[in-house]
């Protein structure tokens, strides 16, 4: 085979290898889905009449045959549900919460219309029992499954399956910034083939290992060439004309998936919506990064575990509010005055680590190394206690309280003075959109051993990338690392 004929061979080979991929993803997705709703009618069926659940009408029609005729009904429809509500489209799936919600709407109209047929048809008798316990059922089995599938195709995309080949257009700042993130998701299902780019030289690499493959001008073979799958198209990164010439040249192009990035790549670490203004679509920025059912879980998981932590850990508060007043002269607490979500400032409540009159005690040469670190490897002013104190996080258990006076959240970026604000250049409106955490990812990530610029890269990471499971994570893995005792000063 020629070289030409290879290169014009990508694009079906790529196609190909696309849509059994999509197939493979679809059928599966079927296929639990129906076994999901299948199993959570029998269940429902079991709870209710074999356990004698009666909630609502003890009397209710309780033949066997009837609900089976009835679920050999509802199992495809809610399959066709599913499919309307474009739980089998790929854009919907395998990131973020839109899948989740999606589900959530597809099987609350389920429930819905089955109850508006028996309102409809009086001789059409269905224990209202069994239909909410199928609803739950179908719910969390249906949540569940769907997040295995989801850890399913993220391990498969380290082995580099169900990756789409995506072209960034544009080497500029923005366009710099979207690989970066994606580079730095693995499991984002984007492999980067390259920039398209007017102004820097072709071969060059904007970002190691990826290149400047061409220029917008030859758009349209590169993306039939390299077997593109989607391309990110950084706006500012080139002129109005070039770009409607590119968008034409999408026209001829329907395998390939747009995704435009909007200018705004600093500002979107909030979520958006788009609101059309006299039939224009504009973008409308939230306020705060965290909303809907993340917001709503996030706020349970943090009042549920500050208030248990606190009613069990009370006697170890009274024991060490003891050894510090023992240890050095002064107050217990410590008020450190931070900014909040929204840049609000508030007091954060610590166990003293400190010397009242600690700064006395510092050099010139460690008072500067604390203007541009933040911190001191060997700080003169901290207690023996607090020394203990520092090494395992102790002294922040007070910023429980911080939490359930709704200041600070468990899981969140550090905490900082307004005058380390400055310190996060254009990135600080964005860390104003969330409450800052009693741990988070520099809490597993170094603690004290990470740089400024470390700190803000994980900080934005988190924001970006927040989720209920990331907050778990992070949890789960705050323990283990508050008892090593590394990077604690």
């Amino acid at each position: 085979m020629s070289t030409t004929e290879r290169i014009l061979a990508i694009p079906q080979t790529r196609a190909s290898i696309r849509q059994r991929e999509q197939r493979y993803l679809t059928r599966l997705l079927l296929v639990t889905d129906a076994l999901v709703v299948s199993a959570s009618f029998i269940l429902a069926y079991i709870w209710r009449f074999k356990f004698d659940l009666a909630l609502f009408s003890p009397d209710a029609f309780i033949s066997p045959i009837f609900y089976g005729w009835l679920a050999i009904v509802l199992v495809p429809g809610n399959v066709a549900l599913f499919h309307m509500y474009g739980l089998y489209d790929r854009v919907n799936l395998l990131g973020g919460t839109t899948e989740y919600a999606r589900w959530f709407n597809a099987v609350t109209t389920g429930v819905m219309l089955v109850m508006l047929v028996s309102f409809l048809q009086p001789d059409f008798v269905v224990a209202r029992a069994w239909l909410l316990i199928a609803w739950i059922l179908i719910l969390v089995l249906g949540l569940n499954a769907r997040f295995i599938i989801r850890r399913l195709i993220y391990h498969q995309r380290r082995s580099g399956r169900f990756l789409d080949r995506t072209l960034i257009i544009g080497a500029n700042p923005e366009g710099l910034a979207v690989a970066q993130q994606l580079l730095e998701a693995p499991t984002s299902g984007a492999r980067l083939l390259g920039f398209v780019d007017d102004y820097l030289p072709i071969g060059s690499e904007p970002l190691p290992g990826i290149q400047v493959i061409g220029r917008s001008s030859a758009f349209a073979s590169l993306v039939y060439s390299q077997g593109v799958d989607a391309v990110v198209i950084a706006n500012t990164a080139i002129t109005r004309e070039r770009l409607l010439s590119i968008y034409g040249a999408l026209d001829a192009l329907q395998d390939v998936e747009v995704r435009l990035a909007s200018g705004l790549f600093e500002l979107l670490t909030t979520s958006v919506r788009v609101r059309e203004e006299g039939y224009v679509p504009l973008v409308v920025l939230n306020k705060t990064r965290i909303t809907g059912m993340h917001y709503i879980l996030k706020t349970m998981l943090d009042y549920t575990l500050a208030a248990t932590i606190l009613l069990l850990f009370s006697p170890l508060f009274l024991v060490l509010a003891l050894l510090i007043k023992r240890d050095s002269p002064g107050p217990v607490f410590y008020r450190r005055r931070v900014v909040g979500q929204g840049k609000q400032p508030f007091d954060a409540f610590k166990f003293r680590t400190m010397h009242v009159y600690g700064d006395a005690l510092l050099t010139p040469e460690q008072c500067a190394e604390l203007e541009c670190e933040g911190k001191l490897k060997d700080d003169p002013r901290i207690t023996r206690v607090g020394n203990f104190l520092r090494r395992y996080s102790l002294d922040e258990l007070p910023q429980l309280f911080n939490v359930l006076l709704g200041q600070m959240s468990l899981i969140g970026p550090r905490m900082i003075t307004a005058a380390e604000l400055e310190k996060f250049g254009k990135w600080q409106h964005n860390l104003a959109t969330v409450k800052p955490g009693l741990t988070g990812l520099w809490q597993i990530s170094g603690r004290s051993n990470l740089s400024y610029e470390d700190r803000v890269r994980l900080d934005m990471h988190y924001i970006r990338n927040h989720s209920i499971w990331l907050d778990l994570q992070i949890l789960f893995r705050t323990i283990p690392a508050l008892l090593s005792g590394r990077g604690a000063y």
